[in-house]
């Protein structure tokens, strides 16, 4: 599932295009994904102005106008896509990064399950083969109190994630740190790839109780979280398995795993020669190193 870093991408493609484009057309081919889309989607979402693409955690959002102006909520699923059709040089927005097309085959089509005619003659699709993901439509000014969002952390890249924050979140907390970092009531958008790389740099073993990190190893971590993100977010997200780019392309995170898939290879660290490790935690294969993480 698109984590944190594959979901920002996917925003940071798409927001120059979409911004300030109006919807001139809104078709739903379907009445679900992976729950019920909301009454009347295509008909709300026709005529409507893109003001602005945002993320929560790992879900898109898209601010739209109206005299009660609503947000879509996007949740790509495990394999859900934003893909972007008849960008060509003289529609591109200043600032627009890549070129975009449509990265799907034909035989692919019977999953466009919604589709946006743009003005300039953009098309936007979500395609979802195995329809995990999500859309729903909420007042824009309550957004913070959708279902979905209320319950979640602080956003690990806002200046309201620091060491502290991290400490009182898991203050108390008997469970292994690694589950108490993917719980996103404690923070929000972490992922199964980016906790084990971070937990690697950061050195501290996944096995450990949430609740025995101190306040230096709070700060250790917290930094550590920021840069691992940082960096995928830079290199395009990891690309395994569904993952592409807005405009499909792949991400390249993947190429600078330490621990994450890389059972049984030697620590990368030049002082250890332990060999990398894999076990189940909650479902979820987990990947440290024995001697470097305590």
């Amino acid at each position: 599932m698109p984590e944190l870093p594959e979901v920002e991408t996917v925003r940071r493609g798409l927001a120059p295009v979409l911004e300030g484009r109006r919807i001139d057309r809104a078709v739903q081919n379907r009445p679900d994904l992976r729950w019920p889309l909301p009454d009347r989607f295509a008909e709300r979402l026709t005529g409507r102005r893109i003001l602005a693409l945002g993320r929560r955690a790992k879900y898109l959002t898209m601010d739209l106008d109206g005299d009660t102006p609503e947000t879509a909520l996007i949740h790509l699923g495990m394999s859900g896509r934003l893909l972007l059709s008849g960008i060509g040089e003289e529609a591109r927005r200043p600032g627009a990064q890549f070129h975009y097309a449509a990265a799907v085959g034909e035989a692919a089509r019977k999953h466009d399950h919604v589709v946006l005619d743009l003005e300039g003659d953009i098309t936007l699709v979500y395609n979802d083969a195995r329809r995990f993901g999500s859309m729903d439509l909420w007042p824009t000014a309550t957004l913070d109190a959708h279902p979905s969002l209320a319950p979640l952390g602080p956003e690990p890249l806002s200046n309201a994630f620091n060491g502290a924050a991290l400490a009182a979140a898991l203050a108390g907390r008997r469970t292994p740190v690694k589950a108490a970092l993917l719980d996103q009531r404690r923070v929000a958008g972490l992922g199964n790839i980016y906790v084990c790389e971070a937990l690697y740099r950061a050195r501290i073993s996944p096995l450990r109780e949430a609740r025995t990190l101190g306040a230096e190893e709070c700060e250790r971590l917290s930094i550590t979280i920021r840069d691992v993100l940082g960096e995928a977010i830079e290199a395009g997200g990891s690309s395994l398995r569904d993952f592409h780019g807005a405009g499909g392309e792949l991400g390249y995170f993947q190429h600078r795993f330490h621990v994450y898939d890389r059972e049984g290879e030697i620590c990368g660290d030049p002082t250890c020669s332990a060999e990398i490790e894999r076990i189940a935690q909650g479902g979820r294969s987990t990947f440290f190193c024995p001697r470097c993480q305590v």
